[in-house]
Protein backbone atom coordinates (compact mmCIF):
# COMPACT_ATOMS: atom_id res chain seq x y z
CA UNK A 1 0.00 0.00 0.00
CA UNK A 2 2.80 2.41 0.96
CA UNK A 3 5.00 1.45 -1.99
CA UNK A 4 2.42 2.26 -4.67
CA UNK A 5 2.08 6.02 -4.04
CA UNK A 6 5.85 6.30 -3.56
CA UNK A 7 6.51 4.69 -6.95
CA UNK A 8 3.91 6.91 -8.63
CA UNK A 9 5.74 9.92 -7.19
CA UNK A 10 9.21 8.65 -8.10
CA UNK A 11 8.19 7.71 -11.63
CA UNK A 12 6.82 11.22 -12.24
CA UNK A 13 9.96 12.79 -10.77
CA UNK A 14 12.38 10.66 -12.79
CA UNK A 15 10.37 11.10 -15.99
CA UNK A 16 10.69 14.88 -15.88
CA UNK A 17 14.26 14.84 -14.58
CA UNK A 18 15.28 12.55 -17.44
CA UNK A 19 13.72 14.90 -20.00
CA UNK A 20 15.40 18.00 -18.58
CA UNK A 21 18.79 16.32 -18.09
CA UNK A 22 18.75 15.52 -21.80
CA UNK A 23 17.13 18.71 -23.11
CA UNK A 24 18.74 21.31 -20.86
CA UNK A 25 22.11 19.81 -19.91
CA UNK A 26 22.71 17.37 -22.79
CA UNK A 27 23.78 14.86 -20.13
CA UNK A 28 22.94 11.59 -21.85
CA UNK A 29 24.21 9.40 -19.01
CA UNK A 30 22.15 11.07 -16.28
CA UNK A 31 19.11 11.27 -18.56
CA UNK A 32 19.45 7.56 -19.38
CA UNK A 33 19.83 6.60 -15.70
CA UNK A 34 16.74 8.61 -14.72
CA UNK A 35 14.88 7.10 -17.70
CA UNK A 36 15.78 3.59 -16.55
CA UNK A 37 14.62 4.31 -12.99
CA UNK A 38 11.36 5.70 -14.38
CA UNK A 39 10.88 2.66 -16.63
CA UNK A 40 11.43 0.23 -13.76
CA UNK A 41 9.06 2.16 -11.47
CA UNK A 42 6.14 2.30 -13.89
CA UNK A 43 6.75 -1.30 -14.97
CA UNK A 44 6.52 -2.50 -11.35
CA UNK A 45 3.31 -0.53 -10.88
CA UNK A 46 1.89 -1.94 -14.12
CA UNK A 47 2.54 -5.59 -13.29
CA UNK A 48 1.02 -5.22 -9.84
CA UNK A 49 -1.97 -2.95 -10.55
CA UNK A 50 -4.49 -3.07 -13.39
CA UNK A 51 -5.20 0.65 -12.88
CA UNK A 52 -1.53 1.56 -13.28
CA UNK A 53 -1.16 -0.78 -16.25
CA UNK A 54 -4.05 0.91 -18.06
CA UNK A 55 -2.82 4.44 -17.33
CA UNK A 56 0.85 3.94 -18.13
CA UNK A 57 0.26 1.86 -21.26
CA UNK A 58 -2.11 4.63 -22.39
CA UNK A 59 0.61 7.24 -21.74
CA UNK A 60 3.06 5.10 -23.70
CA UNK A 61 0.65 4.84 -26.65
CA UNK A 62 -0.12 8.58 -26.59
CA UNK A 63 3.57 9.46 -26.41
CA UNK A 64 4.53 7.14 -29.28
CA UNK A 65 1.67 8.31 -31.52
CA UNK A 66 2.55 11.96 -30.91
CA UNK A 67 6.18 11.20 -31.87
CA UNK A 68 7.49 12.33 -28.49
CA UNK A 69 9.76 9.28 -28.06
CA UNK A 70 12.67 11.11 -29.63
CA UNK A 71 15.77 10.58 -27.50
CA UNK A 72 17.91 7.78 -26.04
CA UNK A 73 16.50 8.15 -22.53
CA UNK A 74 12.96 7.82 -23.89
CA UNK A 75 13.87 4.71 -25.87
CA UNK A 76 15.60 3.07 -22.89
CA UNK A 77 12.66 3.74 -20.57
CA UNK A 78 10.21 2.49 -23.20
CA UNK A 79 12.12 -0.71 -23.97
CA UNK A 80 12.70 -1.54 -20.32
CA UNK A 81 9.03 -0.96 -19.53
CA UNK A 82 7.92 -3.19 -22.41
CA UNK A 83 10.41 -5.97 -21.61
CA UNK A 84 9.30 -6.15 -17.98
CA UNK A 85 5.55 -6.09 -18.60
CA UNK A 86 5.82 -8.61 -21.45
CA UNK A 87 8.04 -10.97 -19.46
CA UNK A 88 6.07 -10.78 -16.20
CA UNK A 89 2.64 -9.97 -17.58
CA UNK A 90 0.04 -7.45 -16.48
CA UNK A 91 -3.38 -7.76 -14.83
CA UNK A 92 -6.45 -7.73 -17.06
CA UNK A 93 -7.37 -4.23 -18.26
CA UNK A 94 -10.42 -2.78 -20.02
CA UNK A 95 -9.75 -2.11 -23.71
CA UNK A 96 -12.37 0.65 -23.91
CA UNK A 97 -10.85 2.43 -20.92
CA UNK A 98 -7.36 2.00 -22.36
CA UNK A 99 -8.40 3.56 -25.67
CA UNK A 100 -10.06 6.55 -23.97
CA UNK A 101 -7.00 7.11 -21.75
CA UNK A 102 -4.66 6.75 -24.74
CA UNK A 103 -6.63 9.36 -26.72
CA UNK A 104 -6.47 11.70 -23.72
CA UNK A 105 -2.71 11.14 -23.36
CA UNK A 106 -2.25 11.76 -27.09
CA UNK A 107 -4.20 15.03 -26.92
CA UNK A 108 -2.13 16.14 -23.94
CA UNK A 109 1.13 15.44 -25.76
CA UNK A 110 0.03 17.16 -28.97
CA UNK A 111 -1.22 20.17 -27.01
CA UNK A 112 1.82 20.44 -24.74
CA UNK A 113 4.27 23.16 -25.87
CA UNK A 114 2.11 23.81 -28.93
CA UNK A 115 2.41 27.44 -30.01
CA UNK A 116 -0.81 27.23 -32.02
CA UNK A 117 -2.78 27.04 -28.76
CA UNK A 118 -1.78 30.59 -27.86
CA UNK A 119 -4.48 31.77 -30.23
CA UNK A 120 -7.06 30.09 -27.96
CA UNK A 121 -5.91 32.00 -24.89
CA UNK A 122 -3.86 31.40 -21.78
CA UNK A 123 -6.42 28.96 -20.37
CA UNK A 124 -5.92 26.52 -23.25
CA UNK A 125 -2.13 26.80 -22.96
CA UNK A 126 -2.18 26.06 -19.22
CA UNK A 127 -4.67 23.20 -19.71
CA UNK A 128 -2.29 21.34 -22.01
CA UNK A 129 0.91 22.48 -20.31
CA UNK A 130 -0.28 20.64 -17.20
CA UNK A 131 -1.83 17.79 -19.24
CA UNK A 132 -5.31 18.07 -17.75
CA UNK A 133 -7.03 15.87 -20.36
CA UNK A 134 -5.76 12.59 -18.93
CA UNK A 135 -6.24 13.80 -15.35
CA UNK A 136 -9.90 14.49 -16.05
CA UNK A 137 -10.37 11.10 -17.73
CA UNK A 138 -8.72 9.27 -14.80
CA UNK A 139 -10.92 11.23 -12.39
CA UNK A 140 -14.08 10.32 -14.33
CA UNK A 141 -13.26 6.60 -14.32
CA UNK A 142 -12.39 6.81 -10.61
CA UNK A 143 -15.68 8.54 -9.77
CA UNK A 144 -17.63 6.00 -11.84
CA UNK A 145 -15.80 3.28 -9.93
CA UNK A 146 -17.28 4.67 -6.72
CA UNK A 147 -20.77 4.46 -8.25
CA UNK A 148 -20.54 0.84 -9.44
CA UNK A 149 -21.82 -0.70 -6.15
CA UNK A 150 -24.94 1.47 -6.40
CA UNK A 151 -25.48 1.21 -10.16
CA UNK A 152 -24.55 -2.33 -11.25
CA UNK A 153 -25.51 -1.60 -14.88
CA UNK A 154 -22.26 0.39 -15.13
CA UNK A 155 -20.36 -2.89 -15.23
CA UNK A 156 -19.86 -3.55 -18.94
CA UNK A 157 -17.43 -5.71 -20.95
CA UNK A 158 -14.07 -4.04 -21.69
CA UNK A 159 -14.80 -1.06 -19.44
CA UNK A 160 -12.46 -0.72 -16.48
CA UNK A 161 -13.14 1.63 -13.60
CA UNK A 162 -10.35 2.88 -11.38
CA UNK A 163 -10.09 2.82 -7.63
CA UNK A 164 -10.39 6.37 -6.32
CA UNK A 165 -6.95 6.21 -4.70
CA UNK A 166 -5.54 5.67 -8.19
CA UNK A 167 -6.55 9.24 -9.04
CA UNK A 168 -4.82 10.47 -5.87
CA UNK A 169 -1.67 8.48 -6.75
CA UNK A 170 -1.77 9.86 -10.28
CA UNK A 171 -1.79 13.36 -8.80
CA UNK A 172 1.34 12.38 -6.82
CA UNK A 173 2.91 11.38 -10.15
CA UNK A 174 2.02 14.70 -11.72
CA UNK A 175 2.98 16.88 -8.75
CA UNK A 176 6.41 15.25 -8.52
CA UNK A 177 6.79 15.64 -12.29
CA UNK A 178 6.26 19.39 -11.87
CA UNK A 179 8.55 19.57 -8.82
CA UNK A 180 11.35 17.93 -10.82
CA UNK A 181 10.94 20.65 -13.44
CA UNK A 182 10.79 23.53 -10.96
CA UNK A 183 13.76 22.30 -8.88
CA UNK A 184 15.71 20.76 -11.73
CA UNK A 185 18.89 22.84 -11.43
CA UNK A 186 19.23 22.24 -7.69
CA UNK A 187 18.57 18.49 -8.02
CA UNK A 188 20.85 18.17 -11.05
CA UNK A 189 23.70 19.94 -9.27
CA UNK A 190 23.20 17.74 -6.22
CA UNK A 191 23.40 14.54 -8.28
CA UNK A 192 26.41 15.92 -10.14
CA UNK A 193 28.24 16.56 -6.87
CA UNK A 194 27.49 13.01 -5.70
CA UNK A 195 28.85 11.55 -8.95
CA UNK A 196 32.00 13.66 -8.63
CA UNK A 197 32.60 12.30 -5.13
CA UNK A 198 32.29 8.72 -6.39
CA UNK A 199 34.68 9.45 -9.27
CA UNK A 200 37.28 10.74 -6.81
CA UNK A 201 36.87 7.67 -4.62
CA UNK A 202 37.39 5.39 -7.62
Amino acid sequence: MFLEPVLYALSGFFMKFSDDAYDKKKNIYMAALAGILCGVSIAYLSVTSSDAACIFIAILIGTVLSLKVDSLNHVLALLLFLIIIIYIGIPSIGIFTLVICAVAAFLDEVGNDNDKLKKLGRGAVLFFDYRFTLKIVVLVFALLGLLVPYFPFLVQPNIQYFQFQTFIYFLFFDICYEIAGLKFDAVYNGFNNIFRIFRRIN
